[in-house]
């Protein structure tokens, strides 16, 4: 593992996975969605957060430079945690200061799933398939849909599906079955079971509430 100052003002850490392998951090790395980014997607650090991080990579580097005890593992990742830790509370930020350009994205977003919906014959779209359309990495968009509606890309899909669903089963006599083939899914069980997470009704009882 190194923390070392580069010519352009810049940290580089590398540490091989066995460090943390038997820590929580180990267990938890995957939570950390910004090692998915695209290089489009980098953080943008204010002066304070600039001064935050390099206190932190200069704590790694003294760590490194004393000698090897018992405790020097656990003070590492302690310290590699909290780097992490706060580059997620500095992109929460700039999630949140760059609420309108990523409105326009979510805005962009709905536009799209209301296009695909419309296509009775497109399928459902995945996560993966609207970041494409968005030029965006799946997991910024959904670390940044849940910073600013609470909600993963893969919920808001749902939602809408759930919402088209519902206009068909109100206004039309189709079967469950037929509405299931309609909106994209191959198994109207599957139909069932995602309607009845989304509003503890099954799709014939919501179909009821409106006789």
């Amino acid at each position: 593992m190194t923390g070392d100052e580069s010519s352009y003002e810049g940290y580089t850490l590398y540490f091989h996975s066995d460090l943390i392998r038997n820590y929580q951090l180990g267990k938890n790395i995957d939570l950390y969605g910004f090692f998915a980014y695209g290089v489009n997607e980098a953080l943008f650090l204010s002066e304070k957060e600039k001064k935050i991080v390099a206190g932190l990579f200069e704590s790694i580097a003294a760590e490194l430079d004393n000698n090897t005890d018992a405790f020097s593992q656990d003070v590492l990742v302690s310290q590699i945690e909290l780097l992490l830790n706060h580059s997620n509370r500095f992109y929460n930020r700039q999630f949140l200061t760059r609420k309108a350009s990523n409105h326009d994205l979510i805005s962009q977003m709905n536009t799209y799933l209301a296009d695909r919906f419309a296509d009775q014959s497109s399928g459902i779209p995945t996560v993966a398939e609207v970041a494409e359309h968005l030029h965006v990495s799946s997991r910024y968009l959904t670390d940044m849909l849940k910073s600013l509606t609470g909600q993963s890309a893969q919920q808001q899909i749902h939602d809408r599906l759930i919402e088209k669903a519902k206009v068909i089963l109100s206004t039309t006599r189709l079967t469950i079955a037929e509405i299931a083939y309609q909106i994209g899914f191959e198994h109207p069980q599957s139909f069932n079971k995602l309607f009845k997470r989304y509003t503890n009704l099954s799709p014939n009882d919501f179909r009821k509430s409106f006789n």
